[in-house]
């Protein structure tokens, strides 16, 4: 009797992207007092502290209450850090532990990878945003005008940081080192891209450092998604941070096609 042939069993070609993806999702969602409520108590001391020191001081900014100015700024600046944190820290813990290999061993592209560790930043990124917003519905009174404005730069902007932290976590390999890049240049170009002021106080020659700032025109549209005030055009601030992802997912899947600092 002849041997009936063995027909392969048909696998989802997603499958192993979306179980990447879902991993990145529970390991922030796991420690939600350490990734989201966290990030959100750091965010309302900013608040409370600027709303105490110039609160009196500063009425408006363009026309926009002081604190309904400083509030999205702040939301989206939380957005940033931490949706660079998740893919940065996700890969170096699995560096320093040694199982980058339960990463690398399943057959997923270079697209996969990326995809599977930036979603995963965008989320943490969006449910810190949206937890933070809810705090300060109550506390401030924010409400968005323009939905469309306020959820691309959140998603584009969150996008763009996962991509940066994807970079970063390839090439670290300690945890000094992403410390190092957070405190000496993810920090000082959050925090001089407009979040506290608008640029339109700083000198014409520091003004047009801040246009150069990729976190100027995040911040600025998603603050325009709530105000309606804006210190930049909306279209450069969306075509700059659009270019900002293309440019760093081009970087990100060539290193991930190279295997830099990966695969031995």
């Amino acid at each position: 009797m002849a041997d009936t042939p063995i027909t392969p069993v048909s696998l989802n070609p997603w499958l192993g992207f979306w179980t990447l993806t879902w991993r990145e999702i529970r390991r922030f969602m796991k420690i939600p007092g350490q990734t989201v409520v966290a990030p959100a108590v750091t965010t309302m001391l900013f608040l409370a502290v600027f709303a105490l020191a110039l609160g009196r001081a500063v009425t408006q900014v363009g026309g926009v209450p002081f604190l309904e100015f400083l509030a999205p700024g702040l939301v989206m600046m939380a957005i940033l850090q931490n949706a660079f944190a998740n893919a940065s820290s996700s890969l170096i813990i699995a560096k320093v532990q040694g199982n980058i290999v339960d990463t690398l061993m399943p057959p997923l592209s270079p697209l996969e990878l990326m995809g599977g560790l930036v979603i995963g930043a965008i989320s943490r990124g969006l449910v810190v945003g949206l937890f933070i917003i809810i705090v300060m519905q109550v506390i401030v009174g924010i409400a968005p005008q323009h939905v469309w404005a306020m959820a691309f730069f959140a998603i584009a902007g969150s996008a763009m940081m996962g991509i940066a932290g994807t970079l970063v976590g390839i090439w670290a390999e300690k945890f000094d080192q992403i410390a190092a890049l957070t405190n000496f240049f993810i920090t000082p170009l959050t925090f001089l891209s407009g979040t506290f002021y608008s640029i339109e106080r700083l000198p014409e020659s520091l003004q047009f450092l801040a246009l150069f700032n990729p976190f100027f025109y995040a911040i600025d549209g998603f603050r325009y998604g709530f105000t309606g005030h804006s210190d930049s055009s909306l279209l450069a601030g969306v075509l700059v941070v659009s270019a900002m992802v293309l440019v760093l997912a081009s970087v990100c899947y060539i290193i991930l096609a190279r295997g830099y600092r990966l695969k031995f």
